[in-house]
Parts: structure tokens; sequence; C-alpha cells
């Protein structure tokens, strides 16, 4: 027989639990957008053709908006 606070431990670890997995895969499925040489590469862009500084990062070039907002492909 379960006793009532025997039955909230066993919610609140239920709870903790699936709390902790939620958590947990939000910070694996999730990753951040980033560029990398291997995309320069590819594509035979530098990286200041998206962005406003030569070496990659920081505020987008026209391009790199236009870039952006096809779903990170080259637009046409």
């Amino acid at each position: 027989m379960i006793t009532k606070s025997r039955g909230r431990l066993l919610l609140a670890c239920a709870i903790g639990s699936a709390l902790g997995a939620a958590a947990l895969a939000s910070l694996t499925l999730v990753q951040p957008a980033a560029a990398t040489a291997q995309f320069a590469t590819e594509t035979g862009k530098s990286c200041g053709d998206c962005h406003t500084n030569p070496s990659g990062g920081g505020p987008l070039t026209p391009f790199g908006q236009k870039f952006k907002d096809n779903g990170n492909k080259l637009p046409k």
C-alpha cells in the first residue's frame, strides 16, 4: 500500500525525471547556426560575402541577409 507521503514523493520524482529529460533533449536537439570554412570551400564564397567583417561573424551584408532569409540556401 502506498501512503500519501510516499505517493507524493513518487510523483515528484516522476515529474523531476520528465523535466530533466526535457531539459536534456532541448540542449541536444537545438543547435545554434554557425557558418564554417567548409561552407566557403563548398560554395567558393568568402566569409566577407555574407558578413561585414571579412573574417566572418558580426552583421550580415545584404547578400548574407538574403542567404539567411532563404533558409540558409544560396539566393537565386
